[in-house]
C-alpha cells in the first residue's frame, strides 16, 4: 500500500488547511490510520489516529478541539482539517497506516507513510 499526503502550506495564525492523505495499493478501509508531525529538532509526534471502522477516534490535547480527522473510504483517502492554528503548529505532517483494528500512538505501530507534507504557520 502507498500513500500520498498533500494539502500542506503557509497560512496565518488562525487559519486553516485541510491535509489529505490518498491510499492505494488497497482499500483504505483496511487500515487504522494516524496523522503525525515533526518539527525541526522535535521528535516525531502523534496527532490523531482513527480506527478502521471510524468508532475509536484520538486527538493529542494540543489538537484537541481544532482538529478534525475524517475518511473517506469511497475515495481512498482520510483527511486532517486543522482549524485555528497556532506557530507552534508548524512542522512536516505525516499519514501512516496499520492493518489493524484500531489506532496506535506509537510510529513504530505504523508499517505504511506517506512522504511528509509542510505546514507552516506564521503569527
Amino acid at each position: 500500500v502507498q500513500l500520498q499526503a498533500s494539502g500542506g502550506g503557509s497560512v496565518q495564525a488562525g487559519g486553516s488547511l485541510r491535509l489529505s492523505c490518498a491510499v492505494s495499493g488497497r482499500t483504505s478501509s483496511r487500515y487504522s490510520m494516524g496523522w503525525f508531525r515533526q518539527a525541526p529538532g522535535n521528535l516525531r509526534q502523534f496527532v490523531t489516529g482513527i480506527s478502521r471502522t471510524d468508532d475509536s477516534i484520538y486527538y493529542a490535547d494540543f489538537v484537541k478541539g481544532r482538529f478534525t480527522i475524517s475518511r473517506d473510504n469511497a475515495k481512498n483517502t482520510v483527511y486532517l482539517q486543522m482549524d485555528s492554528l497556532k506557530p507552534a503548529d508548524t512542522a512536516v505532517y505525516y499519514c501512516a497506516a496499520r492493518n489493524f483494528t484500531y489506532w496506535s500512538g506509537s510510529s513504530r505501530q505504523y508499517a505504511y507513510w506517506g512522504q511528509g507534507t509542510l505546514v507552516t504557520v506564521s503569527s
